[in-house]
């Protein structure tokens, strides 16, 4: 197999470069993934299908001893709809990754409005003696996908951190990462049909795959460059992280984090500027441009929508911030990323 590309970070006008900081690129590098399982589903519209959480017996049951575990779909064919716990849809195209973090519960259909069935009506529970494929549909249009599950006990993966959203989709731009991604599918469509959960090749392609979409995803996180990754562990700043990731919208003030984190404002302010490089609220504010960014590219949710979902209680206001963050207003934006020729319904 040919080594995975090298990292890119997406800059304001929707272009990558391949100026990940070394920081974050020893992080991942560093991260330590198993468990693997690697299967292919066919759908046909109309489609749809709801999954329980990928925690308790069914971890347990993939990768004994997890107490949860990441899921991620390629799609390899056509495209498709996700949505997590909140049940916004995210779409995603032919290339896209579609990334679950914390295996919490979903929803995945096609373009044709469709009645969601449970997925353990048309699949066995695990364990698979052999990696089954998964066929649903009404005969229509064909959405292929190819689905990982993995294991891992960073912090990045634990859901009271809540580093990532509950669902995101990873895009690939031209170059590098997408011929090697293409390739890669490629190989596990077709070695897929015939290898069991515990064949050596049915698990390491997964791990390398979910690291570069890592790459990609985190490069425009806030202060990566300073080593955002191993801020999560730090006993000041993990439980601030925490609060500011999971509650994004809400107007907090640094007293209010540091009560939180059991630690003075001085000394909190302190961290995030030594391991952050910003001040908390400044560091709040680019978290919510993160995830503006994130609900631009991939969902069907109006700017003044967005905005209210990361704090702003106008369009106008959240605009402006974002223009000052990627220096192009959030529709001008969204239409860089090609959003209109998702088959949104």
């Amino acid at each position: 197999m040919t080594e995975a590309p090298k990292a890119m970070t997406e800059t304001p006008d929707g272009t990558f470069t391949d100026d990940v900081s070394t920081t974050l690129e020893a992080a991942l590098n560093g991260l330590q993934l198993d468990g693997a399982i690697f299967f292919r589903s066919e759908f046909t519209e109309a489609w749809a299908f709801a999954s329980p959480a990928a925690g308790g017996e069914m971890a347990h049951a993939l990768r004994p001893g997890a107490e949860r575990l990441i899921m991620f779909h390629i799609v390899a064919r056509g495209s498709c709809w996700v949505a997590g716990p909140d049940g916004q849809r995210h779409w995603a195209n032919e290339g896209d990754v579609i990334v679950l973090p914390y295996g919490d519960p979903y929803e995945m259909g096609g373009a044709e409005e469709a009645s969601s069935v449970p997925i353990f009506s048309l699949l066995s529970p695990p364990p698979w003696p052999t990696l089954p494929i998964l066929r649903h549909g009404e005969g229509g249009d064909r959405t292929d996908v190819v689905c990982g599950y993995l294991h891992s006990s960073d912090p990045l993966f634990d859901p009271r951190m809540r580093a990532f959203s509950s669902v995101f989709v990873v895009r690939l731009p031209e170059g590098p990462a997408a011929r090697w991604l293409r390739a890669s599918i490629e190989y596990a469509l077709a070695s897929s049909s015939d290898t069991s959960p515990s064949d050596p090749s049915s698990t390491r392609l997964p791990e390398l795959l979910l690291i570069e979409m890592l790459r990609l995803h985190l490069a425009s996180a806030p202060s990566a460059e300073h080593g955002w990754i191993n801020a999560l562990r730090d006993p000041a700043l993990a439980p601030a992280l925490a609060c500011l990731h999971a509650d994004p919208e809400r107007d907090w003030t640094v007293s209010e984090l540091a009560h939180r984190a059991a630690v003075s404002r001085s000394l909190l302010d302190q961290r995030f500027r030594e391991v952050l490089g910003v001040s908390p609220i400044r560091y709040l504010t680019e978290w919510r441009m993160h995830i503006a960014v994130e609900l631009l590219g991939s969902s069907d949710l109006s700017v003044g929508q967005i905005a209210r979902r990361v704090g702003y209680d106008s369009q106008e206001a959240f605009s402006r911030a974002f223009k000052r963050r990627m220096g192009v207003a959030p529709t001008t934006w969204r239409a860089t990323r090609l959003v209109s020729d998702t088959p949104h319904p």
